[in-house]
């Protein structure tokens, strides 16, 4: 094992938390399972990374800035779990742990030597929590899969919300995230459990049951309008994005019917068919939603981006800029409220994102250090 630094808990840790002393052992890689974790140590758990030796993280492959997003402030103890010594090591991580979270096919741990009921020999209050696409059963389960395959599975696409309705890929792994908030969930209610009784349990969480617990309701109304979609309560024609005439997008959030009397009381002078009386309440515009995102279309292009904002600003109304990557970091509330940070790094520029829910008795930042592969040894080898 090539290390260097003793395993020792960070120091930055809420001194009020229950997972001050959680210590969690992250077999995942990419983001389901480094994410889930990465939110528990935001809280103040402990979290041990295992690598392969040589290899790391798949994420390590993509980039330094791509590992350290979910990996900042987590020791990298590399261990060959296929070696004899490697899985004795790793077991002795296990007896100090409250629990591990893995990410790899279904069977995977069991061939390995190393599923939940080897582990519950060694401690008997560990949580397993797998993360897969399809969960440790069903027909999927040994399926590939990926963000866009869940999605699809899932019926994200399922339910209409546009008049002109496309399918498209999300910039975003929403899956993914959704199952990591999940998985970060059930770790802290079962750790706390085992720490109440002793007695740890295997956590199944299923990438694709994750995103279909958000896309399930949508896709259950849908089905009323599978001939007729555009007819769905979920297509409204004036909350939608719209181009503006310099190529730029603008978001319109209306959904109460007092924000489209805004709007026509703003603009509805230089655009008076806006106070056609067919669309006066929402009831009339979800009878004529072509005509009225069609109108919306060519209001908001004859204007750039900046003369829109410009001329409903001050007004009520839920409207916002499509934001680019420069915008967004720059952006007031972003920086007043202080959930992205800078990260001084010598070797590369990159940001942090703090945990998004504010605490009152405050949350320490954690610590930046991004491990190397194989950095640190267990104390027992010392």
């Amino acid at each position: 094992m090539r290390s260097s630094k003793p395993l020792t808990a960070p120091s930055t840790k809420p001194d009020w938390s229950c997972l001050k002393d959680v210590r969690i052992i992250d077999l995942s890689q990419l983001l389901p399972g480094p994410h889930a974790t990465l939110q528990l140590q935001h809280l103040g758990a402990d979290v041990i990374k295992v690598e392969r030796p040589g290899v790391g993280d798949t994420s390590r492959a993509l980039g330094a800035s791509v590992f350290a997003q979910f990996n900042r402030g987590k020791r990298s103890v590399a261990l060959d779990l296929q070696d004899s010594e490697g899985r004795a090591a790793f077991l002795e991580l296990v007896r100090d742990a409250d629990a591990v979270v893995e990410g790899f096919r279904p069977g995977v741990m069991r061939r390995l030597g190393l599923d939940y009921a080897e582990l519950a020999k060694v401690n008997p209050a560990i949580v397993l929590c797998s993360i897969s696409g399809f969960g440790q059963t069903g027909p999927y389960a040994d399926h590939a899969g990926h963000d866009l395959n869940y999605l699809a599975l899932a019926g994200y696409w399922a339910a209409p919300v546009q008049v002109r309705d496309k399918v498209a890929r999300p910039r975003v792994r929403v899956s993914d995230y959704a199952a990591s908030s999940y998985a970060a969930l059930a770790l802290t209610v079962a750790i706390l459990s085992a720490r109440q009784h002793g007695r740890g349990q295997h956590l199944d969480v299923s990438i694709h049951d994750a995103m279909l617990s958000w896309t399930a309701h949508g896709a259950w109304a849908a089905q009323q309008h599978a001939d007729t979609p555009l007819r769905s309560p979920t297509v409204m024609p004036e909350n939608d994005l719209f181009e503006t005439r310099d190529g730029r997008h603008l978001a319109l959030g209306i959904l109460e019917n007092k924000f489209w009397l805004n709007l026509c009381d703003a603009v509805g002078d230089k655009f008076p068919s806006l106070k056609d009386l067919r669309f006066a309440e929402r009831a009339g515009r979800q009878r004529h939603k072509v005509e009225v995102n069609a109108l919306l279309a060519q209001i908001f292009v004859s204007r750039t981006l900046a003369q829109w904002l410009d001329l409903l600003a001050g007004v009520d109304l839920p409207i916002s800029p499509v934001l680019n990557a420069e915008e967004l970091l720059r952006d007031p509330h972003v920086q007043a409220r202080g959930t992205v940070r800078p990260v001084s790094d010598p070797d590369q520029d990159r940001i942090a994102v703090r945990f998004p829910v504010r605490f009152s008795l405050g949350l320490p930042d954690g610590d930046d250090h991004v491990a190397d592969l194989g950095e640190h040894r267990p104390s027992w080898t010392d």
